[in-house]
């Protein structure tokens, strides 16, 4: 008798411990999936601050893509995924000199083009642009500023009230900088998209 409750204990923990092996690789197999889905693919970010008013507001989710281009921190060494990020992408980036802070600016100068800001408007290489996606036009002038290979100039769409690559303690980011591309806002404080959305300044 004392046999077979013996068998009956070991079998139960032998259960036992297929069952938490088991479990335990379910959870592992998340964790990768999820840690995976987070550098490689897709992530929401929170909105911090106004920078990027009428397009983006503060609280708001939106989700960061690394399909198109990205970059990844593994140990604080950046690894560059994808292409190359496209005039007018609204993008997440870290600044030179500000460690680990996320920022959600929208880029206007590419690598080797010439920025120059007049009368309210933006020039890229002698061609103006109306950026209806603005809600006002940018009261001080700029440049020109030619940007540096490797390096985007970012701006932020509250032009006014954002501290983005005009200032000289940001400057255009290094691309190893650009997490990735804003696809889509989540959850937003107004019926808003990314696509225009302000007063057309024409």
């Amino acid at each position: 008798m004392e046999l077979q409750e013996e068998k009956q204990t070991n079998e139960k923990q032998r259960r036992f411990g297929l069952e938490l092996l088991d479990f335990v690789k379910i959870l592992l197999v998340c964790f990768i999936v999820a840690f995976g889905i987070k550098t490689f693919i897709a992530r929401p970010v929170f909105v911090e601050g106004s920078s990027m008013y009428p397009t983006l507001h503060n609280g708001e989710i939106m989700m960061m893509s690394k399909l198109h281009y990205g970059t990844s921190y593994f140990f604080n060494q950046p690894i560059v995924l994808g292409g190359e990020p496209e005039r007018f992408d609204v993008v997440v980036c870290r600044y030179p000199d500000r460690g680990s802070t996320n920022f959600v600016k929208r880029v206007v100068g590419l690598p080797g083009d010439t920025v120059q800001i007049s009368g309210g408007y933006l020039y890229v290489n002698g061609v103006k642009y109306t950026e209806k996606f603005l809600s006002a036009r940018m009261y001080s002038d700029y440049g020109p500023y030619i940007v540096p290979e490797g390096h985007y100039f970012l701006m932020g769409d509250n032009r006014n009230n954002s501290n983005d690559s005009r200032s000289s303690h940001v400057g255009a980011v290094p691309r190893n900088m650009i997490l990735g591309k804003v696809e889509a806002v989540l959850w937003h404080q107004i019926p808003s998209t990314l696509d225009d959305w302000g007063l057309a300044n024409d």
